[in-house]
């Protein structure tokens, strides 16, 4: 097994979907979304709060191509990629959340000021974790690295008798209408040769730089409108309106010899120019020496999942999935913007709504740390702002995401708390996850015992069931009680005739996308669709067994287009996150040959390598994570501390716990391809012992140092019989 830090290509994603068409089960899906990854090839640090990447002004990242899109093949900006400079702070692979960051744009140049935003030609682009280069237009060698709190760039000049670097610190945002970000007010300040200092106020939030150039005998100045400051040490602007905006920042300018390189190192703080300066000196030395450290926590992060590839387009897939897997959500620690104690502060936690049923419980079992201080962080957004987060970016504000989902962090909680992880006052949480329950779309579950948007309905009744077991931690019974009579209100949100939600709204999807949740009581909530039979027949023809080949939107497609094919009623073939879990609800049924079946056509046709690998938005390693899962054989039940277990894609694989190491064997392993034979789960041993049942509980997988999977061409009895746990079951079954 080879190590995984040497097959990610963070360009996967960055192009409009283009994979080979789809084989099977693969071809009945139909994709609603944007069909593209949003996924940008910028340095990163693992669960950083700095990114850099090379700056285009193209949705959404920044970085690429495209036009704002929510559906079908995106438009096209540019024919090439280009770029005017490169930003920081980007977001991965979301769609159209209205925060597109992009600040202290820095451009090297040879040209005079007025050409500050022309867009050069990018050549030789390079990306590996952490890292990113590409010669501009213009002849100079660009380089960029970033630490947890910094970022450093390398410029390689040709010999020009006045290069330039210049920082724009009046940019934010993306270059298309309606998406630019305007600082309400800045600051900046020259302190000595080579040394400046800024602060920008954007959305509510205070973002403060310290800036090294290592340019000796250049010139440094400010600059506004694109004129030049000579002798200026300060600029000041207390209030910045969008309609009077004038372009303004720092220039630093000289002779350059052939060949010759000049470092810029930022610091970056939400608590003022020092913390800024003290996050610089303690991430950089160099730029070579911050690469280097960069690297070599990717590679300890990548680390902790091996697998034996059956080629190295497999191990490219996977390797770069991981690795999208653990950029967000942004950890800042000692940084919060909004109270002034220290501890764990996180932002770019977007979108909640898909990450918490995949790439979460993947930090929960890999980084465990970082989900306690995560949650942490929850914690005190809700103590400070007034509710737990369903998204959180940095910025002040109202939580922006209420549609999309309701109380999604109970269910985070919920697996900390079942773990026992260390770190948390149970106490505390309880009071705000309680509170969290009443708000908003809480209020009418409560008051008529259902929510619309009917999938609200769904959230709510989960997210009591999770509560209700953190109410057992805290030793508060009669709220616990009280928690799972509140959790069956799911039932009200079906509609028993049909076996599907009720007619309602929903957000990007349908009933039927929403209609296969993996609920706390799939039990009865199988028995409500008139047993396994009928359950099984309605998720067959969701996934299209026996349904033709569906034709994808293209570019700008019409309402009718659209229309047409919501009707289909059908998965979204990952393209979107709403039935992201659904191919497991067959398990709860007694059929995990069809999990097999649906899982291994996803695997094999909605992922590949190069700029259009991906079927749609990566939200925030949301996709790429359920790939992870799917390729180890696994997918965690969010909320209830459990994993059903199907067959893996690869033969051989090794997780790296805290607990200890967990390796997936197999035998009669095939390997999963387009078109080519499903391989059914014949029998499973843990630790040598026979294993019926279809699912491991977090607890045990903790302590499991082998998970030996036998696999055949044919399906078998394996988790037919022991299905996994549900609230109603009669004989208990609780993992």
């Amino acid at each position: 097994m080879s190590p995984l830090y040497e097959h990610v290509d963070p360009f996967i994603g960055t192009g409009a979907t283009d994979l080979p068409t789809p084989k099977g089960l693969a071809g009945t899906w139909w994709w609603p979304k944007p069909q593209v990854g949003n996924t940008h090839p910028g340095a990163t640090h693992p669960f950083g709060m700095v990114s850099a990447c090379p700056y285009s002004g193209a949705y959404p990242t920044g970085y690429g191509l495209y036009d704002f899109n929510t559906e079908g093949v995106p438009n096209l900006l540019y024919d090439r990629p280009v770029a005017s400079g490169f930003t920081h702070f980007q977001q991965s692979g979301t769609g159209a959340i209205r925060k597109y960051y992009n600040y202290f744009r820095v451009t090297p140049m040879l040209g005079p000021l007025d050409d500050l935003g022309t867009t050069w030609d990018l050549y030789d682009e390079v990306a590996e974790p952490g890292y990113y280069a590409a010669t501009l237009g213009s002849g100079i060698r660009c380089e960029v690295t970033v630490g947890p709190k910094s970022a450093v760039h390398r410029y390689t000049f040709p010999a020009n008798d006045a290069a330039r670097i210049v920082i724009d610190a009046s940019t934010g945002g993306l270059a298309i209408p309606r998406s630019q970000t305007v600082p309400l007010k800045a600051h900046l300040a020259l302190l000595e040769p080579g040394v400046a200092q800024g602060e920008i106020h954007v959305e509510g939030v205070p973002l403060a730089v310290h800036l090294e150039v290592d340019a000796p005998g250049w010139r440094q100045l400010l600059w506004y409108d694109r004129r030049l400051m000579p002798g200026g040490t300060r600029l000041d602007f207390d209030y910045i309106r969008p309609t009077t905006l004038r372009p303004f920042g720092l220039m630093f300018m000289g002779p350059s010899r052939a060949e010759q390189t000049v470092e810029v190192r930022l610091g970056f703080s939400l608590r003022g120019c020092e913390a800024a300066r003290a996050n610089l000196h303690a991430d950089v030395t160099s730029f070579g020496g911050r690469r280097e450290s960069t690297a070599v926590s990717w590679r300890d992060h990548l680390g902790k999942v091996e697998i034996k590839a059956e080629s190295d387009d497999q191990a490219t897939i996977f390797g770069t999935a991981l690795y999208h897997s653990l950029i967000k959500p942004c950890f800042a620690p000692d940084e919060s913007p909004s109270w002034t104690t220290d501890g764990p502060y996180a932002f770019d936690i977007c979108t909640m709504w898909d990450i918490y049923r995949t790439q979460l419980p993947l930090m929960t079992t890999l980084f465990p740390d970082r989900s306690v201080a995560l949650a942490s962080a929850f914690l005190s957004i809700a103590e400070q702002e007034g509710n737990l987060p369903i998204g959180y970016r940095m910025a002040k504000g109202a939580d922006r995401f209420s549609r999309q989902g309701s109380a999604l962090a109970h269910t985070f909680f919920a697996d900390l708390c079942q773990l026992d992880l260390p770190g948390i006052d149970w106490d505390w949480a309880m009071v705000h996850l309680e509170m969290d329950l009443r708000r908003t779309y809480g209020e009418d579950y409560l008051v008529h015992g259902v929510a619309h948007p009917i999938s609200h309905t769904l959230d709510l009744a989960y997210a009591y069931h999770c509560t209700a077991a953190i109410a057992r931690k805290v030793r508060d019974r009669p709220l616990a009680q009280q928690m799972r009579n509140h959790a069956q209100g799911w039932r009200a949100a079906y509609d028993s005739s049909t076996g599907l939600l009720r007619d309602s709204t929903f957000y990007e999807g349908g009933r039927w996308n929403y209609s296969f949740r993996l609920l706390h009581d799939m039990r009865a909530r199988i028995a409500l669709a008139g047993g396994d039979e009928a359950f099984v027949s309605l998720l067959d023809r969701f996934f299209g067994y026996d349904a033709v080949p569906v034709t994808q939107p293209g570019v700008a497609p019409s309402v009718a287009e659209m229309n047409a094919g919501y009707e289909l009623s059908r998965f979204e073939g990952l393209n979107n996150e709403p039935d992201y879990e659904a191919p497991w609800a067959y398990h709860y049924a007694g059929r995990p040959d069809r999990t097999a079946e649906v899982v291994h056509a996803a695997v094999a046709n909605q992922f590949g390598t190069g700029r259009g690998g991906l079927p749609g938005n990566d939200d925030s390693g949301g996709l790429s994570a359920w790939y992870v899962w799917a390729t180890l054989g696994l997918f965690p039940v969010a909320g209830q501390n459990l994993f059903l277990v199907s067959a893996p894609a690869v033969a051989e694989s090794m997780v790296h716990l805290p607990s200890g190491d967990l390796s997936i064997t197999t035998a009669g392993f095939e390997p999963v391809e387009a078109g080519g034979p499903v391989s059914y789960v014949q029998s499973i041993a843990v630790n040598g012992k026979t294993l019926e049942r279809p699912w491991i509980s977090g607890r045990e997988l903790r302590h499991i140092r082998n998970l030996h999977i036998e696999l055949g061409p044919k399906p078998s009895g394996w988790g037919t019989r022991v299905r996994p746990p549900s609230t109603s079951d009669t004989a208990g079954g609780e993992a």
